[in-house]
């Protein structure tokens, strides 16, 4: 019996690299299942660095929270052009009503904030966003990561070692 789960990247043109390639690299390494939903299934997404480049599983249209047992943010210029998309904001609060794991890195929380999601909770995000998570009702506070409930949020490309390991423990599986 395996413990792989099923784990959903929401993403667009020009996320940040590293925020991308790490979470998804060790989510492989894992023996997870990753879907990057995109708008358009078949997409070709291109890191803000230029050095990699993702195609899209499925079109947001098409997926649906409750198949997932995490879902992925990564930042960069990515999360604001996904943000205002009614489809990704519903996406994200099934995601949250259902209580699945949902990790955002630097801009990653502007989806969360965009979906209503935050009032009421703590998070991190990158430090210029902060007064755009406490408009959306949630408590910034500047650490590596933070986890309430089943939203885990980190700052910068930096934290990633702690983003990574926190999301894995959330979803139950031991890296080593």
């Amino acid at each position: 019996m395996t413990n792989a789960k099923k784990v959903a990247f929401l993403l667009a043109e020009g996320f940040e690299d590293s925020e991308m390639s790490n979470p998804f690299d060790e989510m492989v390494k894992n023996g997870h299942e990753t879907v990057i939903i995109s708008e358009r299934a078949g997409e070709e997404l291109q890191g803000k660095k230029g050095t990699i480049t993702y195609t899209s599983h499925l079109s947001i249209n098409e997926a649906k929270a409750s198949d997932y047992a995490a879902v992925i943010i990564p930042g960069g210029s990515s999360p604001g052009k996904l943000m205002d998309n009614e489809k990704f904001q519903q996406f994200v609060q099934e995601a949250d009503a259902a209580g699945i794991t949902i990790a955002a890195i630097c801009h990653g929380p502007q989806i969360l904030a965009a979906a209503g999601i935050l009032e009421g909770r703590t998070l991190t995000s990158y430090p210029g966003i902060a007064s755009e998570m406490e408009k959306a009702g949630g408590r910034f506070i500047d650490k590596k990561v933070v986890v309430d409930q089943n939203l885990i949020t980190s700052r910068t490309p930096e934290d990633e070692p702690a983003f990574i390991s926190e999301i894995l423990e959330q979803i139950g599986v031991n890296a080593w």
